[in-house]
């Protein structure tokens, strides 16, 4: 029976849909469609696969450091438990990810077939979703490697294409080229999913990008493993992964591979695919009004048509407008044409030179133990809304440049000022002086909400010296 390993890359900024989707919080951990993440429903997709030809693994995950608890988090939510988590020290393209992947995979003499697929896609027909993957498997199992491809309904700049006979792959082409290749036919849009045995994609590298493999090895063997809330973390050496060249599954061996000895083939993929890449996209598949409105949040429309709004903290009124997006968010608010999507990343791109904080992080900042939301802040002081989970605390710490002033709105605090603990409840507050060590904790079975206002010359996240932490997180 063939072993069959699925894998989910879990990377990527997803600049196009800023200001929902932030390289703190990137769009595959964002509910666009349903009540359940992409990664979510990626993940779903791949488990719940099911083939008579063998055997399905637990996922295996490739994502960030930073986005580890988020992995974690939602994976708990969706009831899914993986093989591992394999933490990337930095974003070095698809690759190298694969190849991460494949190694693990390959543990203990196994050479599975590994399913694998991004993050940030949406399918809408599971059934024929299935069908499809199976098709690929059997292929993939004798030695074949298949890429799923998908009919073009439009000209799409936003995704790469494949021929039909796979003599051709086009990165992402321009409007015209995408235009022609509509007309012409026989092109798909290569929906970024791969079928292949591991031992086939590390020897399809070797030949081709020898110095991508040779690097992934070196950091391989330099991993460390350890373990959070169940989870099983994987990290390659940080030193020996920042320098493997940045490159993606399909310029490092798929382009390479029609006339080579490697046999590649596509599967078409009927399902409903969507890798909701910009705000068009969303609104693609979004359901719609009468009008063509599709509306998430307190929006009110008067005579527009065909527009796409979201409003997470605030009533949004649309008037007499056409073929707008508006996508609102506490601390930013987008206005764009809906045949603009792909030009959102400019923005981001903009933000990122003025060196300002809207690209990374949302108001609302999510961690291991809960998350915070800065609701006010001015030149010597910033309040917080702190809430923590039950059975969660912060790190053991103490800030150099701040006091802070907690508050208890909701919950059982236990907190730990100095040599002293105590515990607080609704209505009480306590005084964290500048420099001392200090821990908040929630020993109670519902949410602990708090406000702290914090006094001091200098307010910034880094401004933490940890001594103690129980998800395995350093000094900022």
């Amino acid at each position: 029976m063939t072993s069959i390993q699925p894998v989910v890359l879990c990377g990527g900024s997803g600049t196009r849909l800023w200001p929902l989707s932030r390289t703190g919080f990137p769009k595959q951990f964002l509910c666009l469609t349903g009540n359940e993440s992409l990664f979510q429903q990626a993940s779903k997709r791949l488990a719940g696969l099911g083939s008579s030809m063998g055997a399905i693994a637990a996922p295996i995950i490739v994502t960030g450091e930073e986005h580890r608890f988020l992995v974690s988090e939602q994976l708990r939510e969706a009831g899914i438990e993986p093989a591992c988590t394999l933490l990337e020290p930095a974003g070095r393209n698809t690759a190298p990810a694969l190849t991460l992947a494949a190694l693990a995979a390959m543990e203990g003499e196994n050479d599975p077939v590994l399913v694998v697929a991004p993050a940030d896609q949406t399918v809408t027909e599971p059934a024929a979703f299935i069908h499809a993957v199976q098709a690929a498997i059997e292929e993939a199992a004798s030695g074949a490697i298949i890429v799923l491809g998908v009919k073009p309904d439009r000209p799409e700049t936003g995704f790469g294409y494949i021929q039909t006979h796979l003599s051709d792959f086009v990165e992402k082409p321009d409007a015209a080229h995408a235009r022609a290749y509509l007309q012409e036919g026989g092109y798909f849009w290569n929906a970024g999913m791969f079928v292949l045995k591991s031992s086939v994609w590390l020897d399809a590298l070797g030949q081709f990008r020898p110095d991508i493999l040779l690097a992934t090895r070196i950091a391989w063997a330099k991993r460390s493993t350890d373990s959070h809330s169940n989870a099983r973390f994987i990290r390659p050496g940080a030193a020996e992964f920042s320098i493997i060249p940045s490159e993606s599954v399909d310029y490092a061996v798929m382009e390479h591979c029609p006339g080579s000895r490697f046999a590649i083939k596509m599967v078409p993929l009927n399902a409903g695919w969507n890798d909701l890449g910009a705000w068009d996209a969303v609104w693609n598949v979004s359901e719609k009004d009468t009008h063509g409105n599709a509306h998430t949040g307190d929006v009110l429309a008067l005579n527009s048509r065909n527009t796409l709004a979201h409003a997470s903290s605030r009533l949004v009124g649309l008037v007499n407008v056409e073929n707008l997006i508006v996508i609102e968010t506490p601390d930013a608010v987008l206005v764009a044409n809906k045949s603009s999507s792909q030009d959102v990343k400019h923005i981001v791109n903009a933000l990122i030179e003025k060196k300002r904080d809207e690209q990374t992080l949302h108001r609302k900042v999510h961690r291991p133990w809960g998350w915070y939301d800065t609701i006010d802040q001015g030149g010597r002081f910033k309040v917080k809304r702190i809430q923590v989970n039950p059975g969660a605390s912060l790190s053991l710490q103490k800030h150099h440049h701040r006091a802070e002033h907690w508050v208890v709105v909701r919950g059982t605090a236990e907190i730990t000022n100095g040599d002293t603990v105590l515990i607080l409840t609704e209505n009480q507050s306590t005084y964290i002086p500048l420099g001392e060590i200090h821990r908040l904790a929630n020993p109670g079975s519902i949410p602990l909400e708090i406000i702290e206002v914090q006094s001091g010359s200098y307010l910034g996240e880094d401004d933490i010296v940890r001594f103690e932490d129980h998800y395995g997180r350093s000094s900022q």
